[in-house]
């Protein structure tokens, strides 16, 4: 196989990823994702031990055990761009020969769970639930950079973008379903199974208006309005469809939990946001587990 050149796969002096500075050894087959690099914390103390921490920018890393299982937490940051960071890197860990920087013969799928927190944008999912993305739609525009088609359902994006009247300026929406192996393993009765919508920023991607003008003041209306046999919009971020697009390109497993905090439905927050996220990394530590 062919070399990669050495100004597409950056690495550090000591031989570690460039972003996220890793080398294969630091880093477990089963990876948390958090947004927020004071969150790794929150979960390894329930660990057993930590072998490992790093940090590099916005990038947390630790891998320890926890009930004779070893796992790696690490944060990537706000947004699909930074996902698009952090997923090259993890596979390139797994999947390339650092040191001849060609691809690997037999490739190693991860199993990805990014734990987050989350609005939701319909009634009859409260704050202080869990919502599973099912599967997720792309508002962002930065997969498309990559060939995608074999791994997106077009059907649901053509719904999309017709009952929104969506802009084609803005790019062209992308649905991606996400792992169901992972869904098996980490689902259960209490659990709501959400369309996550991912928008590439945090104001006007999703609706703010501070002192500038949106191209849609009535999108995120229509958005909570979208239902494609039975599929609605239940919860509205910034990673998830970053994520199981570059997890079904690369060949890695990849499921987003969210605790929901905000319900924008009804106008409410959590009164204990740091419970529910608490509460969260927990079970999905238990899943992961058993």
């Amino acid at each position: 196989m062919a070399e990669i050149k050495s100004s597409e796969l950056i690495l550090n002096p000591d031989g570690s990823v460039y972003h996220l500075n890793l080398k294969p050894e630091h880093i477990a087959h089963d990876i948390i994702f958090v947004g927020d690099q004071n969150r790794v914390e929150k979960i390894t103390k329930h660990f057993d031990s930590v072998e490992f921490s790093t940090q590099k920018r916005e990038f947390k890393t630790q891998t320890g055990t926890y009930k004779g299982k070893r796992i790696t937490v690490m944060s990537t940051g706000i947004g699909p761009d930074n996902i698009d960071i952090v997923m090259n890197e993890l596979d390139a860990l797994v999947n390339i020969d650092l040191a001849t920087k060609t691809p690997k013969a037999n490739l190693t799928s991860l199993n990805i769970v990014r734990i987050g927190t989350s609005g939701s944008l319909q009634a009859d999912i409260p704050v202080d639930g869990i919502v599973m993305s099912d599967s997720a739609i792309g508002l962002d525009n930065m997969l498309r950079s990559y060939l995608i088609d074999s791994v997106t359902d077009k059907n649901i994006e053509e719904a999309f973008i017709n009952h929104t009247n969506w802009d084609l300026r803005k790019g062209r929406p992308y649905v991606i379903k996400g792992s169901e192996k992972l869904a098996k393993l980490i689902e259960s009765d209490s659990i709501h199974k959400g369309f996550t919508g991912t928008a590439g920023g945090f104001y006007g991607p999703q609706g703010r208006v501070l002192r500038l003008n949106i191209q849609d003041e009535k999108l995120n209306q229509k958005m909570d309005s979208f239902n494609y046999n039975g599929i609605r919009m239940t919860n509205l971020e910034m990673e998830t469809a970053a994520i199981y697009g570059l997890g079904k390109l690369l060949g890695h497993e990849t499921l987003s939990m969210n605790a929901i905090i905000a319900n924008r439905a009804n106008g409410t927050f959590s009164e204990d946001p740091y419970k529910a996220v608490d509460e969260l990394i927990v079970y999905v530590l238990n899943k992961l587990v058993n």
